[in-house]
């Protein structure tokens, strides 16, 4: 896991806006990452192998278990094992590229920007890699982003990721963990999140939003009386 500052000397307020970065920000899911990085090795063969490594992430992600997150995002990234850290580098950037940093969701824009207005610290929380999902972060000006990390040895990915690791079921203790080390207030901090593994997140927040809500996350929001916004126009 790793957090990263994007604003050097940011003091910060005492209030936060948490934006979980898939479903609010970006459509395709981590696994489409994983699943693009691992299919563009080098080799027909290499690729297959790869493919049918992040394979064995999908049922575990598809069957939406809260109690899954960490698992599915350990799963996620097998694929990359033995792949160089400098191709990855490069993968990940045209990843970004290509696919995501064009397909922001407007919806979540316009969230981060009435955020940064309201002087609110913008921090995006995201179980993809920080290769990935740094980059998006520099790309809507947030202050921090908190998501995973691969292992490297001998400048190849293990195919492990580094601990603490992040996934969707964990979100809001890792909210609870950087509001405290950067003493926020989540009574007065907000949360957005998209789906029904983003309700432990919001529960932990003051004010907490859905945002293009699946249909679990809904039914949850509903009964708790939470604010939804809809909004699927990319910006």
């Amino acid at each position: 896991m790793t957090t990263q500052s994007h604003q050097s000397g940011h003091t910060g307020p005492h209030s936060a806006a948490f934006f979980r970065l898939e479903g609010t920000l970006v459509t395709r899911p981590t696994l489409a990452a994983a699943a693009w990085l691992a299919g563009n090795a080098q080799g027909l063969g290499e690729r297959l192998a790869r493919l049918g490594n992040v394979a064995l992430a999908a049922p575990v992600a598809l069957r939406g278990d809260l109690s899954t997150g960490v698992t599915t995002s350990r799963l996620t990234w097998m694929g990359l094992r033995g792949m160089s850290e400098d191709r990855i580098t490069v993968l990940a950037e045209e990843y970004v590229e290509e696919f995501l940093a064009g397909e922001l969701l407007e919806v979540g824009m316009r969230l981060v920007a009435e955020a940064r207005r309201q002087g609110r610290r913008v921090v995006l929380i995201s179980d993809n890699i920080d290769l990935v999902a740094g980059p998006l972060a520099d790309r809507v000006e947030a202050d921090d982003v908190i998501c995973n990390r691969l292992e490297i040895r001998k400048g190849k990915a293990t195919g492990r990721l580094e601990d603490p690791v992040i996934g969707g079921n964990v979100a809001g203790q890792w909210a609870r963990d950087f509001a405290k080390e950067h003493g926020l207030d989540l009574d007065q901090s907000y949360a957005y999140g998209a789906s029904a593994a983003d309700s432990l997140l919001l529960s932990a927040i003051g004010w907490p939003c859905a945002v293009n809500p699946d249909r679990q996350l809904r039914r949850i929001a509903r009964d708790h009386q939470w604010p939804v916004v809809e909004g699927k126009d990319r910006s």
